[in-house]
């Protein structure tokens, strides 16, 4: 998502660990110890700004808003003007970009990113919001269908650019699951909708269940979501404050025993709807900065504009998470990758 002003504040099969090397004169690395904790659970490993305002192929690098492994091990990193790039998983070195467009040539505010089991991409726009497959090369291949509720007022009763911003694969590749953004109109501030599909023959998805989750503070939106293999998720909360800085919290949620909400028009508190269960694994502004420097004010100077998270593999009983900023394209914020250390147990 395009940055915003508000008030206060596992991919369906992992791939082996990757070990992502900070490049460049503005990166930093660290072995996992008590001396990088940002809280009993997640230890942040190393950080790297190399890709901030670079072009590659004639293309600006940046604006990232999803990371996705793809099956040869190389990462995938989403740009929300459209661009999806190929990285070297280990340096971050462009190696490919490819232009999307909608089924009329014009651009996405692409948000979500799947890399699916064939290999092509499974892509969120937030601007209907729509869920669109592509082939490596750029070609539509498929479109998923939306609950009309989820569609963009006055089409249904979610607001412009609050919608599909998550996206992942759980049961083993069986279930997609979209995150909103934001609550929809109706529905108590806070409580955001994620809906998902279940595959069918041919690699389609139909529609199946929806399920609530509620953010720590209504000026919080949940720019990402990442399967684990037990079917919990990891989930980002993020906001920001004109002044101050972002929040940026990484909570493990489980929807296992969630509420089908699809049937349930205004969630507004209602007796016996269960809302996904969730624990914080911490605020990253927690974590040590092993010395980043922020181009604004910040509550840390490692934080920024926080939206892209994927899950790269385990290693030592922790899972190994690659995390990526939207710098906006704007001179006062950074592209920024984190590496993190992240305990489930």
């Amino acid at each position: 998502m395009r940055l915003r002003t508000v008030l206060a504040t596992v991919t369906a099969g992992l791939a082996t660990a990757t070990c992502l090397s900070a490049a460049g004169p503005a990166a930093a690395s660290a072995n996992s110890s008590p001396a990088n904790a940002c809280s009993s659970t997640v230890s942040i490993d190393g950080f790297s700004d190399a890709l901030d305002k670079t072009t590659f192929d004639g293309t600006f690098v940046g604006n990232f808003s999803a990371l996705a492994l793809d099956r040869h091990g190389s990462l995938a990193a989403l740009s929300d003007r459209s661009s999806l790039f190929d990285l070297d998983a280990k340096t971050l070195a462009p190696e490919m970009v490819v232009q999307l467009a909608d089924e009329n040539g014009a651009a996405l505010d692409s948000e979500g990113l799947v890399v699916d089991r064939d290999g092509t991409r499974l892509v969120t726009s937030e601007t209907e919001p729509s869920i669109r497959r592509y082939s490596v090369d750029g070609r539509i291949l498929d479109r998923l269908p939306v609950p009309s509720s989820l569609l963009v007022s006055p089409a249904g009763r979610a607001t412009t650019n609050q919608t599909f911003e998550g996206l992942t694969l759980l049961n083993g590749g069986r279930t997609l699951l979209a995150s909103m953004e934001y609550a929809l109109s109706g529905d108590t501030a806070g409580i955001v909708r994620f809906q998902t599909w279940q595959r069918t023959e041919g690699d389609h998805f139909r529609l199946s269940a929806q399920y609530a989750y509620r953010t720590d503070d209504p000026i919080l939106g949940v720019p990402e979501v990442q399967a684990l293999p037990d079917g919990r998720l990891l989930v980002l909360e993020r906001g920001f404050t004109a002044g101050v800085g972002n929040t940026v919290r990484l909570f493990l949620a489980d929807p296992r025993h969630a509420t089908d909400t699809s049937g349930i028009g205004n969630l507004t508190g209602q007796a016996g709807v269960r809302l996904i269960a969730k624990t914080l694994l911490t605020d990253i502004a927690t974590c040590p900065t092993l010395g980043a420097t922020a181009k604004q004010p910040q509550p840390s100077p490692l934080l920024d504009n926080i939206e892209g998270m994927v899950v790269t593999g385990r290693s030592k009983g922790a899972y190994k998470v690659l995390l990526v900023s939207d710098d906006n394209q704007n001179a006062a914020q950074t592209t920024r990758f984190y590496r993190l250390s992240v305990r489930t147990h």
